[in-house]
């Protein structure tokens, strides 16, 4: 049995280095004969963590917590701007992913060529989860990415901006980077649209290299009133609006394909 659980994630590693999606570990507490398997991926080395763009006069706008009602408008807004942004979106938080508007939405944005990153199924924090749980909530976002998309997901956001290393472990298998910011609108934490358009003029101000900003893309404001501002204001400072891959350089994903067709699975 020993020798099954740990060629079982010998196996499994080799498939995420081929860009398969995995399947979940078994918890070392539930099956203590997992316990040398899961050690071995957890010394496996830790995954890159971003916290700014790499290239100057880029600034990458990136909003968390989708897919939602929004999306759409906010696509076609950041496209009509000559815009790209990234799009950290969860499997079932503020709507569930597989519902057909949503999914629609997703699609839509996505083929408009703005990027779709993981921000793991619902949204907790990951820090306090086990490792099978941990892999649970990537897996289940990624596999959805899989089936409307056709694409494996090269960045993930950790919820709350929260890891450890057992996080960057669960990144690594799937050869992962983590992506956080350091910019935040301040959306998410009750900041009115008048403060958050005064947090990107002081940004702006500061004339920094570049940005990585934080947004959510479930706030009405901030699609309605935020984001228009500060685009404006930003190209005004002559930044480029670009995707989270093309301001770091990577790639947005590890595989691109077909997208398939909805069945019975295609639920939260």
């Amino acid at each position: 049995m020993k020798f099954t659980a740990l060629t079982a994630i010998i196996s499994l590693i080799a498939l995420v280095n081929a860009a398969a999606l995995p399947e979940p570990v078994p918890e070392a507490a539930a099956n203590p004969e997992a316990a040398p398997a899961i050690e071995l991926l957890e010394k496996r080395a830790l995954a890159t963590v971003y916290t700014k763009c790499k290239n100057s006069n880029q600034v990458a706008l990136t909003f968390d917590d989708g897919p939602y009602i929004y999306e759409k408008q906010l696509s076609d807004l950041l496209t009509q701007n000559g815009a790209k942004g990234t799009f950290f979106i969860n499997g079932n938080n503020y709507d569930c992913v597989y519902s057909s508007s949503i999914a629609a939405n997703l699609k839509y944005t996505y083929q408009a060529g703005h990027q779709i990153g993981d921000h793991t199924w619902d949204h907790k924090d990951l820090t306090t989860l086990t490792w099978d749980q941990i892999h649970d909530e990537m897996w289940r976002v990624e596999q959805a990415m899989q089936k409307i998309l056709g694409v494996t997901p090269a960045l993930m956001r950790p919820p709350y901006g929260n890891y450890n290393d057992l996080v960057r472990s669960a990144a690594a298998i799937r050869n992962q980077s983590l992506v956080l910011w350091d910019f935040d609108s301040g959306d998410s934490v009750g900041e009115t649209p008048s403060q958050s358009e005064t947090l990107y003029n002081q940004a702006i101000a500061k004339k920094p290299k570049n940005i990585l900003a934080l947004n959510h893309e479930t706030y009405q404001s901030t699609v309605t009133t935020v984001i228009p501002y500060a685009i404006k204001k930003l190209k005004t400072a002559g930044y480029q609006l670009v995707t989270v891959s093309e301001c770091l350089g990577i790639p947005a994903y590890h595989s691109v394909g077909k997208a398939g067709t909805r069945d019975s699975t295609w639920h939260c």
